[in-house]
This record gives structure tokens, sequence and C-alpha cells, in this order.
């Protein structure tokens, strides 16, 4: 994962095979909680599949913040870029 386009890649792909979600539904402004319906157990185990894709930890903090696609793309981003 090289860039912002990649991660979303990825991500959208995490969030279809993993999570059910159809592929329409998913666009960088979608809510997590609101427009893909993930819970706070939904949550943990993307950040447990973005952490085995990416090699590295990733800060449950920083991750509280997160509310929307492009809010995960932007701190999958600082940690690989």
């Amino acid at each position: 994962m090289k860039t912002a386009a990649d991660i979303y890649d990825v991500l959208h792909n995490i969030l279809v095979e993993e999570f059910e979600i159809d592929a329409d539904d998913i666009n960088l402004d979608a809510h997590l909680y609101q427009d893909l319906d993930l819970d706070s157990i939904d949550a943990v185990d993307l950040v447990v599949k973005l952490r085995e894709i990416t090699g590295k930890k990733i800060d449950p903090d920083a991750f509280k913040q997160v509310r929307t696609v492009r809010d995960v793309v932007a701190e999958v981003e600082k940690l690989v870029i």
C-alpha cells in the first residue's frame, strides 16, 4: 500500500469480504457506524485486520476519532506512507 487509493482499495475489500457490506454502500464519505452499520466490536476487528495487513501497531486512541471511511484511510496512511 503506497497511496491513499491503495489503502482505500484494501479497506473496501475488507469491508465487503469480512463485514459483508454492500460494495455500493462504501465510499470515502460513508460513516462507519451510521451508513455501514459497524458497531464497536466491528471497529476492533477492523483495526486488527488493518494491523495484520500493514504490520504496524495502530493506536486505539487515534482510531476512536475515526468516523468515516476517509478517516480510516487517513489514519492508515499516516502509518504506512
